[in-house]
């Protein structure tokens, strides 16, 4: 995977190219692809790379000098990996995000790129694990049991304060579910000025015969009134087509019965 830097290439045609080949680019902000038409000059640089037999990922820093002295970066993420988590050979897959924070997380929610999490074992099932007949029921009890147990102990989270309100924004707009939050947890957001994201669960099993990926994420926020406020994130691949779906909720304990609901979906 190369992103070629041409020397020769105009910042205005980088950016059109940019834009133009990322999948997410719909969710950049406005005010912000208002002020890259005012680029003058730009320079690419390699952030990060990974290659295995089965992953690609390549991550890139895009800086642009604008009009008025400022400078404004995006990060480029490269990879080869499809919505299904297989990878496709020759085929790369563009995305685009403006804080490292974010491409950062966007890099380790790759399905085949995600690490496993330990998981506390329900009594007596690993006695079940390998014995033909109760596979699919190991797992699939397994899978209830650890949506609902409970976290070790964590340190408190650290807060970042880079264009919160923004994110908050995002994550709300990209949520598919019916009962997602409404207008009143959107307005005490627009007052977020710090936030953090924390990965809580990640399991893969079978659903309706297919293997199916889930993800819960705390987007945790700082409001400008001091006080702290939390929506949950669940990605899965639980759907009919297994298209990749992201659905937001109002608490924990909310999320993790969607997750237990679509995984139980026979």
């Amino acid at each position: 995977m190369n992103v070629p830097n041409d020397p020769y290439e105009t910042a205005e045609t980088h950016i059109e190219r940019l834009l133009g080949r990322a999948l997410n680019s719909f969710d950049l902000p406005d005010a912000l692809v208002e002020r890259l038409d005012s680029a003058l000059a730009h320079a690419s640089s390699l952030h990060s790379s990974h290659h295995s037999a089965r992953l690609h990922r390549t991550t890139y820093r895009h800086t642009y000098l604008l009009a008025d002295g400022s400078s404004l970066t995006l990060w480029e993420l490269v990879h080869n990996v499809g919505r299904d988590g297989t990878g496709e050979h020759g085929h790369e897959h563009h995305e685009l995000y403006t804080e490292e924070s974010e491409v950062r997380l966007a890099a380790s929610r790759l399905p085949i790129a995600l690490p496993e999490p330990a998981q506390a074992p329900l009594d007596g099932l690993e006695e079940l694990e390998g014995l033909d007949g109760l596979e699919g029921l190991d797992r699939d009890l397994e899978l209830l049991g650890s949506l609902f147990a409970v976290a070790p102990a964590v340190p408190a989270p650290m807060y970042e304060p880079d264009d919160s309100a923004d994110h908050a924004r995002r994550v709300l707009r990209r949520a598919e579910n019916a009962d997602r939050p409404g207008e009143e947890v959107a307005a005490r957001l627009r007052g977020a000025f710090a936030h953090h994201i924390k990965q809580v669960f990640g399991r893969q099993c079978s659903v309706a015969g297919r293997d199916a990926g889930f993800t819960l994420y705390e987007h945790g926020f700082l409001l400008l009134d001091g006080t702290e406020m939390s929506v949950w994130e669940v990605e899965h691949t639980a759907t009919p087509d297994g298209r990749h779906m992201c659905e937001v909720y109002e608490s924990e304990r909310t999320a993790r019965e969607a997750m237990e609901h679509r995984a139980r979906v026979r």
